[in-house]
């Protein structure tokens, strides 16, 4: 009887110590709010809006890991974006559109991941900008995210990120496009390159030890439209329909100084047109520089200033300002209060460029006919679970 007892006792601490080497995580975040714009739709009306995802996008998103033994582990991620407005999955309705991805990391090495995943641009940049450091979020980053920093998925993709070797990160990813004879992408048929495959590769390095911290990064992707989604407009100034490469490469640098934070970051893009497709490429540069102060542990300000310049046939101009407000309830509770200004000048032919507030037309779309600013404000609450 006491050796059965003995017997039974060592099993299910066997079994107690194989299930500690494992671990399943499940996360996410819920942000909401109430946004406000002076200038919205063909008439340049006023909006208010319930908004879902300003600060961060609303999510929930399961993480693992197991213990294989002499440094190895398998690791996974599956994260899906929805909005807490109606309910609806985000991302094009995808069920895990954020990211989910599978694979191997070694102590000292790094890791080996496969599926959905951020490309280096993200991963890297978004450090070194307003969207990335304050709860302006994506009110802050650069419109419809052209150059990549926020929502840059990639599907299909195999990414190598590196341990950390004093201070120093470094990856590199590579999205195949799925499609016979096309591994370095395909162009579609017609002026939108429909039915055509998308190839990216992403390159990034990261300096991060003390109070500094330095990134590059690049991403190329071959028919962006196919993986992407490239924009149809820019504000509203056109983007070439045939595309056949997405090019952007980006810098920044971050300082902490006690109880304050700057940082400042330059990125370039540029679409480059099929052969014979038009007169010229679209090339937008973005240049930021912003700061943020603890008053308290509690509560923080934040300041960013974007210079957005699109160059095509056309020269146009967007001057942003994003000025925040965030009060910590708890840990995993605040609730914050945006100002934001945009003023945009130049011209797209004739017709006078708009203002955008915001990586995504979606948010509150162009400043409309005649009007080239807009104003936007907005409170909001965002847990974290």
């Amino acid at each position: 009887m006491n050796k059965r007892i003995l017997v039974a006792a060592v099993l299910g601490s066997i079994g107690v110590a194989a299930h500690a080497q494992s671990s399943v995580t499940l996360y996410g975040l819920i942000d909401a709010g109430v946004s406000y714009v002076n200038h919205a739709g063909a008439n340049s009306k006023s909006l208010y809006k319930y908004d879902d995802g300003a600060a961060q996008g609303t999510r929930w998103g399961i993480k693992g890991s197991e213990d294989l033994g002499g440094g190895l582990k398998a690791i996974f991620t599956l994260e899906n974006g929805f909005n807490s407005g109606n309910g609806t999955l985000g991302q094009n309705s995808r069920e895990f559109g954020r990211q989910a991805f599978v694979g191997i990391s070694k102590n000292g090495m790094g890791s080996v991941t496969l599926g959905r995943q951020y490309s280096l641009s993200t991963d890297v940049l978004s450090n070194y900008t307003t969207g990335g450091n304050t709860v302006a979020g994506n009110y802050a980053y650069h419109i419809n995210d052209i150059d990549q920093l926020t929502s840059s998925r990639i599907d299909n993709s195999i990414k190598f990120t590196s341990a950390n070797f004093a201070g120093v990160t470094f990856g590199a990813l590579y999205g195949f496009s799925n499609q016979a004879g096309a591994f370095a992408g395909a162009p579609g048929s017609g002026a939108t390159n429909s039915g055509g495959s998308a190839r990216t590769y992403s390159f990034g390095v990261n300096y991060a030890t003390g109070p500094i911290g330095v990134g590059a990064a690049y991403t190329d992707i071959r028919f962006p439209s196919q993986q992407a989604g490239v924009p149809t407009t820019i504000a509203n100034a056109p983007v070439p329909a045939s595309i056949k490469e997405l090019r952007t490469f980006g810098l920044g640098a971050r300082y902490l100084m006690g109880p304050a934070a700057f940082w400042a970051s330059w990125t370039n893009t540029r679409l480059v047109q099929l052969p014979g497709s038009g007169p010229s490429n679209l090339v937008f540069d973005a240049y930021e520089a912003g700061a943020k102060y603890s008053f308290t542990p509690a509560l923080t300000a934040g300041l960013g200033y974007t210079y957005m310049h699109l160059n095509d046939e056309a020269s146009g101009h967007f001057n942003q300002v994003d000025l925040s407000l965030d009060y910590a309830l708890s840990k995993r509770t605040d609730v914050y209060a945006l100002g934001i200004y945009q003023k945009a000048s130049g011209n797209n032919g004739t017709t006078a460029l708009q203002a955008q507030i915001g990586d995504s037309p979606s948010i509150f779309g162009t400043s409309g006919t005649g009007s080239q600013s807009q104003i936007a404000a907005r409170v909001g609450i965002r847990h974290k679970f």
